[in-house]
């Protein structure tokens, strides 16, 4: 891999993809990586050959990962340089490796690449996944917890989910998102006392409070809402725009009702 690659990108585990048959798997396979940092794309017999401009356009501006893809004829050549191999699998296997989720088997991936392991993950085959023989050759075995009976990922799908939970291991448990709606100024009391007389003086001319004694029970209850909903300051000012225009439009019908009287 070239010497400018990121160092996360070089601490990232390989993703190999044993026999891929699509140019449109593989590119978005290396779009899936770059959206959580990985870039060590390596595959063994893709079916159409390589280089594949259909896997560039569905790459999507993920050049530097198509760029730095490697091939090889086996997987024994694809991971002959990693110190540790997991092998992704959506069946049960006759064997008694280590079986993983993907959460844990980040977390371990993370670990190793700390103390300057090289790892790798094994992605099978489109339409039938990894053989036996080619599960045999990892330490441990990778599935998602989807539903048994529709537990097919495709390859992108499963790289991504990998992926993903490389990036979420490194971060200490925070999964907050990557950026946040900026919140408005809450209203001033001022704010929300104004609104509340604005709309009271407005039901109180459309004749909303009847009968008469049950008056203070309903202000209450209006009070009560627009303080529950934490209004921001603009906020307040578009329910007071609203108010306004309803006022308005009442004593426009006012006024006709009375000019036609």
């Amino acid at each position: 891999m070239d010497d400018d690659t990121p160092s996360e990108h070089r601490a990232g585990p390989a993703i190999v993809l044993v026999e891929p048959q699509l140019g449109e798997n593989i590119g978005m396979v290396a779009r899936a990586m770059a959206n959580f940092g990985l870039a060590d794309l390596r595959l063994v017999n893709p079916r159409d050959g390589w280089p594949s401009e259909k896997a560039r356009a569905a790459a999507s501006r993920s050049d530097h990962v198509i760029d730095a893809v490697r091939l090889f004829a086996t997987v024994e050549e694809a991971t002959a340089d990693l110190n540790f191999v997991m092998a992704t699998t959506a069946r049960a296997r006759d064997s008694f490796k280590p079986v993983r989720g993907p959460e844990e088997a980040a977390v371990d991936l993370r670990r190793r690449s700390a103390e300057g392991q090289g790892t790798g993950i094994l992605f099978g085959r489109e339409r039938w996944g990894l053989t036996n023989e080619e599960v045999g050759l990892a330490d441990e075995i990778v599935t998602f917890p989807v539903d048994p009976e529709h537990a097919s990922l495709n390859i992108a799908q499963a790289v991504l989910l990998m992926s993903y939970a490389w990036q979420a291991a490194g971060r200490g448990g925070d999964l907050s998102p990557r950026f946040e709606a900026k919140l408005p100024e809450p209203a001033t009391k001022d704010d929300l006392f104004r609104l509340f007389h604005h709309l009271e003086a407005s039901l109180e001319r459309a004749g909303y409070f009847f009968p008469e004694p049950k008056r203070e029970v309903m202000t209450q209850n209006l009070r009560t809402m627009l303080t529950k909903a934490n209004l921001s300051e603009p906020e307040v000012h578009t329910l007071r725009g609203v108010i306004k225009a309803f006022d308005y439009e009442a004593a426009q019908l006012r006024k006709k009702l009375g000019d036609a009287s």
